[in-house]
């Protein structure tokens, strides 16, 4: 038998099961009551539409619909949530006008907003001739009424409004719907289904409101139809449409006017905010501006057309525009209880100095860095390069490796290592792009890259030695950055090798990667691992530096034994990668 569970028991539990009811309670922000509400009157118009489709098959399935949808949407608990919803989902869309200080007009974003915000302009006229109308006068329109309204007796533009309210309406609620799947695990796989449903519904639905007018117009010349669907009961007194009339008029004054205060709420804020000062955000070493106080980090970012990563576009529906706060994360206002929720789902809710960019408003001065970088052009410039898959020519390889990565990784949290394995990444890459070179492929916390895709060989060589020098200054800059989050300074080694390679590329159907293939790429790399036993930062091979055109007394040389090369190679071992600088300028007084 089991034994009863005693009040002390129940209290545990009852203690166990508050901490994750106020997790849930804090996950909750006005995004996710305007996506429930949305929820609702998607439903709803789903329901509709289905309705309407019925008329593909006769009146009788069409009235038949109508009083199943009747029954479940004017049930009291159900017609309270579904108007509740109305009026929340509208004075949200109004408020979304208000709050958001930019759009990027790329996106849907503004295309769902001003879809939202037209709906109640288009739909009013419907909503009060049937609903209103019965909850004040008890007048019973159903399909025939409506039918006869639209087709028969209304101009002909009434039926084309009608069909531009139901599209208008439908495109906001799949944007909707597909801004809040699109990041969802299972998304990618169903999208086509849901396509399929998004433009098969309407359809229908238009073609059913299609074969219901032709229906009304053929059976309307008929005095028993006549006398059947358009009695006073049915359709009203012209004394009761005249107050409908009025009602209607005031509703779109009210509402004109409401989206008129947001707009001039809107630039009252704006002129406050530059008002009340400007402040400067300083993005790491890269960039630094100056925006009003009131802007969201990513609206900051946006708005000065800087690349930030954020999948969910602001909404703080995912962590990807992260930003770690660089100094004293005191002056910063505290985290909303969404934006905790968000930073506790990914383990960094206690680092106060790990905020989200579309949440975080400053007012202060503020120096970050993005934990995620955004996306690249990277596959834009594999792309261009597709028609030299084949080619043969001399390169030069650089492999560059992050030192002591492990060792991060094993006392921080996985995030905090991926951060700074981005960081080291970023550095790198802007080094050898700045140097004439391009990133090839990241490989764990190390670079490939390349060098002399458009130059001569003696150009890439002194370029890839450009680049090594400045690499070690990008990465000592970095370690300025974050070294008080690092137990020691970033270390990193690089091989230098160039020779002839193939450019091709290698993979598997829809993961091919450009990149070159030789025995120097596989020096370069050899090289590379060669570093820690030499203790140096940098290894080129000796043949590199007679084709940079360096003199052989200008770097140290030694030979060394290559694993899978027969002879030994004379290479040149660099303890201070900066020293390359030197180097070079040496050279060039030379060739002057």
């Amino acid at each position: 038998m089991h034994a009863k569970r005693t009040t002390t028991d129940r209290t545990r539990d009852a203690d166990e099961q508050r901490p994750r009811r106020l997790a849930f309670l804090r996950g909750i922000g006005l995004r996710q009551v305007r996506m429930f509400t949305g929820l609702v009157l998607f439903a709803y118009l789903l329901s509709h539409f289905l309705n309407h489709a019925l008329g593909n098959i006769s009146p009788e399935a069409l009235q038949a619909g109508v009083e199943w949808h009747l029954e479940i949407w004017q049930f009291l608990p159900v017609a309270i949530l579904f108007y509740g919803s109305v009026a929340t989902h509208a004075g949200l869309g109004l408020w979304a006008l208000y709050q958001r200080r930019r759009f990027r007009w790329r996106t849907i974003e503004p295309l769902q907003l001003l879809l939202g915000l037209s709906v109640p302009l288009l739909i009013y006229g419907h909503v009060i001739g049937l609903r209103l109308s019965n909850a004040l006068y008890d007048i019973d329109k159903l399909y025939p009424q409506v039918f006869y309204a639209y087709w028969v007796a209304a101009p002909p533009y009434r039926v084309w409004l009608m069909v531009l309210v139901m599209l208008v309406a439908w495109t906001h609620g799949c944007i909707g719907l597909y801004v809040w799947l699109r990041i969802k695990p299972m998304a990618r796989k169903a999208m086509p289904w849901l396509l399929a449903v998004a433009v098969l519904v309407p359809t229908l639905a238009l073609l059913g409101f299609y074969q219901g007018g032709r229906e009304t117009i053929r059976d309307s010349s008929s005095r028993g139809w006549q006398e059947k669907n358009l009695s006073v009961k049915q359709l009203g007194t012209l004394a009761q449409q005249a107050t409908l009339d009025r009602v209607g008029e005031a509703f779109v004054i009210g509402y004109l006017g409401l989206i008129g205060l947001a707009l001039i709420a809107r630039a009252a804020r704006g002129l406050n905010e530059r008002r009340g000062g400007m402040i400067r955000l300083t993005y790491g070493a890269d960039r630094m501006i100056r925006v009003p106080k009131g802007l969201s980090v990513l609206e900051a970012s946006l708005r000065h057309n800087i690349p930030h990563a954020s999948i969910c576009g602001g909404r703080a529906r995912c962590s990807t525009c992260r930003i770690r706060v660089i100094g004293n994360p005191a002056d910063l206002p505290p985290p909303s209880s969404r934006e905790a929720f968000v930073l506790d789902s990914v383990g960094a809710g206690d680092d106060p100095t790990i905020r989200l960019a579309c949440q975080l408003r400053p007012t202060h001065d503020l120096a970050f860095l993005p934990v995620f970088p955004p996306r690249n052009a990277a596959a834009a410039r594999l792309a261009a390069r597709a028609a030299r898959v084949g080619e043969e020519r001399y390169l030069v390889s650089m492999f560059v490796d992050l030192r002591g990565s492990t060792k991060i990784a094993e006392t921080r949290l996985p995030f905090d290592t991926v951060f700074i394995v981005n960081r080291f990444l970023g550095a790198v890459s802007r080094a050898v792009i700045a140097s004439g070179g391009q990133p090839n492929q990241f490989i764990g916390d190390g670079v490939l890259a390349l060098f002399g895709l458009d130059d001569t060989p003696r150009e890439a060589c002194r370029n890839a030695i450009r680049a090594a020098a400045a690499i070690a200054a990008s990465v000592d800059e970095l370690n300025g950055f974050i070294g008080h989050d690092l137990p020691e300074p970033i270390r990193f080694g690089i091989g230098l090798h160039g020779g002839e390679v193939i450019l091709g590329e290698i993979g598997y159907r829809d993961h091919m990667v450009f990149t070159a293939l030789g025995d120097s790429v596989n020096v370069a790399a050899r090289l590379q691992d060669m570093t820690k036993a030499l203790g140096c930062e940098t290894l080129l091979s000796d043949e590199l530096r007679a084709t940079a055109g360096i003199a052989a007394d200008q770097l140290p040389t030694q030979q060394v034994e290559i694993r899978g090369r027969v002879e030994p190679m004379l290479v040149c071992p660099i303890v201070q990668s900066r020293d390359l600088a030197a180097a070079l300028d040496q050279s060039e007084l030379m060739f002057a």
